[in-house]
């Protein structure tokens, strides 16, 4: 998972969810490694941003039919990130869906960023960029084709990650 909270849900609508990047994520390590005299700079990679807003807006999508459908991402239609990504700073992701229909969704979305700065009064969020995603309900466009009867897409980590936000699915 690369969203650690949701904080808020309008069903239908909005999705905001939280991703507090930490310095004991591996992923930060291999990124910018140490070159040279040059020292390692750990920042979180653009596809993992981009997929804790597949992941928000997904879930977005999928709590429209209370998740009976397994929804995947069919398209990045649009992802700009401008600045970087440092251990200690937290993602907001806002997801809104444009449309939706029985063969998919579009949504748009919004990534922010705010540091941990002690010294920042009160809470300073700046644009981070804008990503627009289409997702599938492949149980409508793949019909004919065999799934697990579980829901692969919305499975335990999503489960916890629902349940500890206080919502029910």
């Amino acid at each position: 998972m690369w969203i650690d909270r949701i904080v808020t849900h309008e069903p239908g609508e909005r999705l905001v969810a939280l991703k507090t990047v930490s310095l004991s994520e591996d992923h930060l390590h291999d990124h910018l490694p140490a070159s040279g005299d040059q020292p390692a700079v750990p920042l979180m990679p653009a596809s993992l941003i981009i997929e804790g807003m597949a992941q928000t807006a997904g879930i977005l999508v999928g709590a429209v039919n209370d998740f009976r459908e397994k929804v995947i991402l069919a398209k990045i239609a649009k992802a700009t990130l401008e600045g970087d990504l440092l251990p200690g700073m937290t993602l907001r992701y806002t997801a809104t869906i444009d449309r939706i229909d029985t063969g998919g969704a579009v949504t748009r979305g919004t990534v922010e960023a705010r540091t941990n700065d002690p010294s920042a009064e009160g809470d300073v969020w700046c644009t981070l960029g804008h990503i627009n995603l289409m997702f599938s309900h492949i149980d409508q466009n793949m019909a004919g084709m065999e799934f697990p009867e579980e829901n692969f897409v919305f499975g335990d980590n999503f489960k916890a990650v629902w349940g500890a936000s206080g919502l029910v699915c």
